[in-house]
């Protein structure tokens, strides 16, 4: 009694295989996934940030604070003493730009006050110097 084995023709040839060998394929997919694990940069979930060295400031010191005022009669007022004219505003102005520490600058206009002088206090403030001028008071624009 022997074995005998499916399509045994003696000596005609085997099949031709037609299935795929993906084992090659799925080596070469591992070795390319490690290699992009391996090379992607750590993330870290943390901002640098620089700390100042040194002893904290021994003082706080409050900014100068010029308060503009215009009302809706277009007249100017600086700390609340009313300014004659345009020029002396500016004059003003340049005085406060050429101090060691200029000031800070915060021009409160009413509500009806004319844009072209308002506007003109903010051009000379600017034209002369002075880098910290902010508009307060803009609430009584919202609807």
């Amino acid at each position: 009694m022997a074995i005998q084995f499916e399509n045994d023709d003696g000596g005609a040839e085997q099949g031709v295989m037609v299935e795929m060998n993906i084992t090659p394929l799925i080596d070469v997919m591992l070795v390319l996934l490690v290699m992009l694990i391996i090379t992607i940069p750590i993330q870290l979930h943390s901002i640098n940030v620089e700390m100042p060295v040194g002893p904290p400031p021994t003082e706080i010191v409050e900014p100068l604070v010029v308060k503009i005022d215009i009302t809706r009669t277009d007249q100017i007022f600086w700390n609340g003493e009313l300014l004659p004219d345009l020029r002396t505003l500016e004059a003003r102005l340049q005085a406060a730009a050429q101090m060691k520490e200029p000031p800070e600058v915060h021009v409160q206009p009413d509500r009806a006050a004319r844009y072209d002088t308002v506007a003109g206090v903010l051009g000379a403030s600017q034209r002369l110097g002075l880098r910290k001028v902010g508009v307060v008071g803009l609430e009584q624009f919202a609807p």
